[in-house]
């Protein structure tokens, strides 16, 4: 169940800035965008020296064979004698080293998650012929976790939900608050390294990665946001990107706003998939026994607790419409078997609201909502607050954001009344709106040049990367890569069971035999 919530946490971010000084421009040096395997590898990265790892997060179990160290890199890649930062890297070794053929490094998402002990995760749900075949190379990105952590100062309450929700009446007036206090704080505490924390940097690191191992090419599995960072890398060093597979992904046309605005479109094409569920098992929920009933009382219950938010016994909590809506759509992100767990929080919440739950009810909230959080995923030593602190650095850094607050009022207003499930909050305005300054560099192009190396993986009905995303990284990489669609609901499509199978065994195969199919593949 940890596991389960600490993924959608993390991989719903939210962003923030203010007055750290201004970055260098790329053009006081050499443009950032040059800084390609060409001129990357005229440093040598030292070899990691592997050793134990640092003690994981609360629930995340650690595979035997994987052993950590770290890479100092560059905080500014213009500058590679300059400030270094530290890389924090993990390593499952392949079970037949005789016939290795590379690495393939993994990325969880995010951005902000930490990815040190991803190798553990892919571990379980990849194949033997995989695991035999590559080093499972995991690695926190640079300002999270064990990677230099940055923070700004966030209290626990701003971390749950992770996510600014408008006012019931729709208003963004506490958003834009709340967004510049973030900005502000996030300048105060990491000010220094703020800009710094991209995600072409974080791709120039990966390279360092590679070079640290001594291989001419690395091979990825990058899951959600880690998709944006492959693409990002197979295109920074296209001789250097072996074969790729993109589970879930954003659309690099949509970065960062328009991205996670789709999320309201992705919500209402799951949502149905559990409104059946909930029809078909009435005395779960009590929701009533059609989809369309069920819908109308969700709504109902979320508006209730907007006018009567109730305090969760046993923790410091207030449940209130936008905590149900958060937990409902990170639940829906979960494969369909997580149903009766989100059947069971919504009757919990139910009967919180009317006054009459039970204990059984109290202790299923009170076991929940800690895992909910966004420092749930975050590692013991490391600030609280760093999921989501990286999390704004690479949303604000990587592109501007509108800076006119009546953008995103304008965004809340129609998304509210299209998409009333979601309420609005996957347009609302982030710390991105003030951050200071302009990023250090034009945001990366992903287009079709290059090898047709890269499969992308994608659920139909995908509440945090909708099908249509999918279709634009498809789209933007042109025939570089091959689509593999799910019939199923849910985010993230790697080593998930169902129609999810075929995706995966269609990914092994690849990893495998470097083939990707001439078409496109439907997995029904």
């Amino acid at each position: 169940m940890k596991k389960v919530l600490a993924v959608t946490a993390a991989a719903i971010v939210v962003a923030g800035a203010a007055a750290y000084a201004l970055p260098h421009t790329a053009a006081a040096d050499e443009p950032l965008m040059s800084l390609t395997q060409d001129t990357a590898d005229l440093t040598q990265s030292s070899a990691i020296s592997w050793g134990s790892c640092p003690s994981p997060p609360v629930g995340v179990q650690v595979d035997p064979r994987q052993s950590c160290g770290t890479l100092k890199v560059p905080l500014d890649h213009r500058r590679p004698r300059g400030k270094q930062v530290t890389i924090a890297v993990s390593r499952i070794p392949a079970t037949d080293q005789a016939k290795k053929r590379g690495i393939l490094v993994v990325n969880p998402g995010g951005p902000g998650s930490e990815g040190l002990n991803w190798p553990s995760v892919v571990a379980q749900q990849t194949s033997g012929p995989v695991l035999a075949s590559y080093d499972l190379i995991g690695f926190d990105p640079r300002g999270v976790g064990h990677s230099d952590p940055v923070t700004c100062g966030l209290t626990a309450d701003e971390l749950l939900p992770p996510t600014p929700y408008p006012g019931p009446d729709g208003s963004i007036a506490e958003n834009v608050t709340e967004a510049r206090s973030v900005a502000r704080r996030c300048a105060a505490e990491s000010g220094d390294v703020m800009p710094y924390l991209t995600t072409a940097n974080t791709a120039r690191d990966m390279d360092r990665i590679r070079q640290s191992l001594g291989q001419r090419k690395l091979s990825y599995l990058g899951s959600s946001y880690g998709t944006y960072l492959g693409a990002v890398y197979a295109t920074l060093f296209p001789r250097n990107a072996d074969r790729f597979v993109l589970d879930s992904a954003v659309d690099p046309s949509r970065v960062w706003h328009d991205q996670f605005a789709t999320r309201s479109q992705g919500v209402a094409d799951r949502f149905p998939d559990f409104a059946k569920y909930a029809a078909d098992h009435p005395g779960e929920t009590g929701f009533g026994s059609t989809p369309r009933a069920v819908k109308a009382a969700y709504l109902k219950l979320a508006a209730s607790l907007d006018t009567r938010p109730v305090a969760v016994p046993g923790t410091p909590t207030t449940l209130n419409g936008d905590l149900l809506r958060y937990l409902t759509s990170a639940l829906l992100g979960q494969p369909d078997e997580a149903f009766p767990v989100l059947a069971q929080t919504w009757r919990a919440a139910a009967g919180l609201a009317a006054g009459n739950a039970g204990e059984e009810d109290i202790a299923w909230l009170n076991q929940l909502l800690p895992s909910a959080s966004a420092s749930a995923g975050v590692s013991p030593g490391v600030p609280a607050d760093n999921a989501i602190a990286a999390a704004y650095a690479v949303a604000c850094d990587d592109i501007s954001w509108p800076r006119d607050i009546k953008t995103y009022a304008r965004a809340v207003a129609a998304d509210r009344k299209a998409h009333p499930l979601t309420a609005g909050a996957p347009a609302t305005v982030w710390p991105c709106a003030f951050w200071p300054g302009t990023p250090i560099e034009p945001v990366v192009k992903i287009t079709g040049r290059g090898e047709r190396n890269i499969m992308i993986l994608q659920n139909e009905r995908d509440p945090n990367t909708p099908l249509e995303t999918g279709k634009g990284m498809h789209k933007a990489l042109g025939n570089r890569s091959a689509l593999v669609t799910v019939n199923a609901g849910g985010h993230l499509v790697y080593g998930n069971q169902g129609p999810a199978t075929c995706a995966t065994d269609a990914a092994n195969l690849f990893l495998l035999s470097g083939k990707l199919p001439h078409r496109n593949v439907h997995c029904s």
